[in-house]
Order: structure tokens, then C-alpha cells, then sequence
């Protein structure tokens, strides 16, 4: 019986779950009639961040701010500019901090380059971290070892030879 109880309940769980993935923000009063239009904006603002909620995009923010972009996106297709001239429009009104994926330039460039160059330092300090502790440890082994009888006996041996 428990084992039941458990496999209904992750399938209540599922069913509850599934369908988060797939939600927006957009309101049905929000959707434009042509399909075309709306597949644009539904592209356009998927690569626009919410100023309000900074991790999501317009399309999945339900914050009011978010709503307005959503229809100026739409308002700005309507009136018939290209994708690049809506995503001009608002770099221009709301900086390049609108956009989810920085633009790639000069002043940009410490961005773009930071995970990679972090990246590479950690491998190098890893690297380094491992060879110095594999160098000591082998050291370390050499220095604490103890001599057995025989090989006591033989270092006095050797050392009475070369004293006289």
C-alpha cells in the first residue's frame, strides 16, 4: 500500500511540473492575430531581460514592466520595423543591459573573456597545487622511511671503509 500511496503521489507531482517549463507571461490580450508577428515578438522578447526581475525574460516575467516591453515589442513589429531596429529601439532607451546575451565589443570584452580566463587559472592552480603536493608527498615518504638492520649495518660498513 505505501509503495502505491508513493508512485501516485510522483504522479501527481509530475503532472503539477510539467507544465512550468512550458508557461509564459504573455496574456491573451497580449497575442497579436498574425502568426508571423507573434512568433517574431515571442523571439525577440525571449532574448529581452525583465529590468525588474533581472534572471528571466520578458516572456516569462509577469511584472508590469515586463507587459509594457512585451507591447511595445509587438507595437514596434506592427508598425513594420525588423528585428534588429526593435532590439536598436530598446538598447537605445534602456542600455545594452536589456539584452540577456551582451553584445560581443570592446568594452564588453573583459565580460565575454572572464569565465574562460577564470577557467584557465583554476587549471593552472589545480595543476600546480597537485604536482607540488604529489612532489612532497614522494619526498616526504623518502625522509620518514627507516633503515632495516641489514641496510644499517651496511651504511656502517660503508662509512668505516671511507674513513679509513
Amino acid at each position: 500500500m505505501h509503495k502505491n500511496s508513493l508512485l501516485y503521489f510522483l504522479l501527481i507531482m509530475l503532472v503539477y511540473i510539467m507544465p512550468i517549463p512550458m508557461s509564459y507571461a504573455v496574456q491573451p490580450d497580449e497575442i497579436l492575430q498574425d502568426r508571423v508577428l507573434e512568433q517574431r515578438a515571442r523571439d525577440i522578447s525571449a532574448q529581452l531581460r525583465c529590468l525588474v526581475c533581472q534572471n528571466e525574460s520578458i516572456d516569462e516575467s509577469n511584472a508590469d514592466l515586463a507587459k509594457t516591453l512585451r507591447l511595445l515589442v509587438r507595437e514596434r513589429l506592427v508598425v513594420g520595423d525588423s528585428n534588429e531596429q526593435v532590439f536598436d529601439y530598446l538598447v537605445d532607451r534602456y542600455g545594452e543591459f536589456i539584452l540577456l546575451k551582451p553584445v560581443f565589443g570592446l568594452h564588453t570584452l573583459l565580460l565575454w573573456l572572464s569565465g574562460p580566463l577564470i577557467f584557465i587559472i583554476g587549471i593552472f592552480i589545480s595543476l600546480r597545487n597537485f604536482r607540488h603536493r604529489t612532489y612532497n608527498s614522494e619526498h616526504s615518504d623518502i625522509a620518514n622511511a627507516s633503515l632495516s638492520q641489514d641496510e644499517e649495518k651496511r651504511l656502517k660498513d660503508i662509512l668505516k671503509d671511507d674513513i679509513k
